[in-house]
């Protein structure tokens, strides 16, 4: 997939040695003239592809959650991600195509002057809510990338004019600070004034809902602490639960695929327009919902011969002889998630089970979850009938916590969002995920835990990636990130 607009392409950690030319240290990659509007467009769409993508090139944790497993080509379903140098692909889009045209946006909107028949108290305020929005999508790029790596370059990150070798900074000190950006965006948030507008493909300049989008960012980095920093965590959620999450399919985070090239979803892309067949389901998460004889299956796999047949996970497997994905996931204009309501209920639900106050039960919650996924998927009739499924029910569901109960379902239910059941799988620690016998060496045994760092840091940063990589335990697969306990 390619960028709406080929010419916003920001190289923010350098590509390069430090040169003794005064214009050496330039951008000579950057866009001038680009309204703040086209470059919020294209960051989004950039986060959303990202988050997307089943490109192995981009972005393999499908395989990592054993949601997809490959035909001809298994190298990267095997987690050997340094041959393509997928972790190098994924720091580059979150840092140079993300919050690259962020912080360009930011800086062109400080130079924006004000029309002629806008009030100067009108202006102010929606320049003030531009900001909060890119201040808000910068924060969900960071929480993403420390996820995804540990320690990464945060302070020094966006200040390429000054730092040309940024230093990576802890992890668990970033997450804190994250949440203190957010509550500073969401309090300049002013609901009864615009924003981007229709450059905004994800709630069309609706600042109302972005502070609810906000919020529900807010409470999934909350809940991420709560193995770490339980006080942290509690107030962090109980605060964004107060002050309104994401509970409805109507208020979901979306970003909506027009379906025409280049602005089709990068699903199509890999796998229709691309005329590839790469990927089948995996036999891990069909096998389980077989056996919960869940409706969502006709959602998310074609049959063979009317029945649901998943690939094993690492070995090669016959394109023919396993069930695809589905047509639906692979539409032109099926659109990119960035948050949801079964996302932020199964939230709700962990945290009710915790203790934390947040209006009802963890039951509640969980169901409620569910419900919205079954919506989603066009089939919310079939809801509670599977609700009341004694392996479903909250009750009696098998597990003997609210982890595997909770973690089950949202895996389930994460069918398109790799990212987050990464997530919750490495907090839950279920469902029981078994890396595959023939996984490569730097696996050493499990399901991958993080992505190394790049490559291209080992080259060009080298002394800040290795006290980065000294300071996490070691730029292993298997390191945790600092709030993944377990």
């Amino acid at each position: 997939m390619k960028n709406i607009v080929s010419i916003i392409v920001l190289s923010l950690l350098m590509a390069s040695c430090v040169s003794d030319d005064p214009t050496g240290n330039e951008d000579k990659d950057r866009s001038y003239g680009v309204p703040a509007e086209t470059l919020f467009t294209n960051a989004q769409k950039e986060l959303t592809d990202q988050l997307t993508t089943p490109s192995v090139n981009l972005n393999i944790i499908r395989y990592f959650t054993q949601y997809w497993a490959a035909t001809q080509y298994n190298t990267e379903a095997r987690f050997n991600i340094t041959t393509r140098n997928i972790a190098n692909f994924h720091w580059n889009a979150l840092y140079r195509s993300v919050l690259g045209n962020l912080q360009t946006a930011k800086e062109v909107i400080a130079t924006e002057i004000k029309p002629d028949l806008m009030s100067a108290d009108e202006w102010a305020k929606q320049q003030k809510n531009k900001e909060a929005l890119i201040e808000i999508l910068q924060v969900y790029a960071f929480q993403v990338l420390v996820d995804s790596f540990g320690d990464v370059p945060y302070t020094d990150a966006l200040r390429v004019k000054e730092v040309v070798l940024p230093k990576y900074d802890d992890d668990a000190v970033i997450y804190p600070k994250l949440i203190v950006r957010l509550d500073a965006a969401i309090a300049n948030l002013n609901e009864s004034s615009g924003s981007f507008g229709k450059a905004d493909f994800i709630y069309g300049g609706d600042v109302s809902k972005w502070k609810i989008f906000a919020n529900t960012l807010k409470l999934k980095i909350g809940l991420n602490l709560a193995d770490v920093d339980a006080s942290l965590s509690k107030a962090t959620v109980e605060s964004a639960y107060k002050a309104g999450v994401i509970l409805n399919n109507s208020q979901n985070a979306i970003f909506a695929y027009p379906g025409a090239s280049p602005m089709y979803n990068p699903i199509y892309a890999n796998l229709v327009a691309s005329n590839r067949n790469d990927f089948v389901a995996s036999v891990t998460i069909v096998n389980d919902m077989n056996t919960l004889k869940d409706p969502r299956r006709a959602a998310y796999f074609t049959t063979i011969d009317g029945v649901y047949k998943g690939g094993l996970n690492g070995p090669t497997n016959l394109y023919q002889n396993f069930s695809h994905i589905s047509d639906k996931i692979k539409e032109a204009n099926f659109p990119g998630v960035i948050a949801e309501a079964t996302e932020s209920n199964f939230y709700l639900a962990e945290a009710a089970a915790r203790g934390y106050v947040v209006g009802n039960n963890a039951e509640f919650y969980y169901n409620n979850a569910i419900k919205a996924s079954f919506e989603n998927w066009g089939i919310a009739a079939e809801a509670d009938a599977y609700l009341e499924s004694p392996d479903v029910k909250y009750s009696t569901a098998p597990g003997n916590n609210y982890k595997e109960k909770i973690g089950r379902q949202a895996w389930i239910a994460f069918f398109n969002r790799p990212m987050e059941s990464w997530n919750s799988y490495r907090r839950l620690d279920f469902p029981v995920l078994v890396a595959p016998a023939n996984a490569v060496a730097a696996a050493e045994g499990q399901i991958p835990k993080r992505y190394t760092y790049p490559i291209n840091e080992q080259t060009v940063n080298n002394a800040n990636w290795a006290a980065a990589s000294a300071a996490i335990g070691g730029n292993k697969l298997k390191t945790h990130v600092f709030w993944d306990k377990n």
